[in-house]
């Protein structure tokens, strides 16, 4: 089963393991550090699970669940 940073809980954390879309999105995600092999750790989650507050390379960063979805974990 695929997962993605969309499903983790507050308090887990996991690795990139690909990072979907094409173009602007991706390019984008790698900007922000979010590349193959890196360890993110969720903090937060809103009420209704917009947006996700993560921790990455010691940086927190707020993601849209639609952005989320397109990070693949493990």
């Amino acid at each position: 089963m695929i997962k993605t940073l969309k499903d983790l809980e507050p308090g887990a954390s996991g690795k990139v393991v690909m990072v979907k879309g094409k173009g602007g999105i991706k390019r984008r995600f790698m900007d922000m550090g979010v590349i193959k092999g890196t360890k993110i750790n969720v903090e937060k989650v809103a009420p209704l699970g917009d947006p996700i507050e993560v921790k990455i390379k010691g940086y927190s960063l707020t993601l849209r669940k639609e952005d989320a979805q397109n990070i693949v974990i493990e």
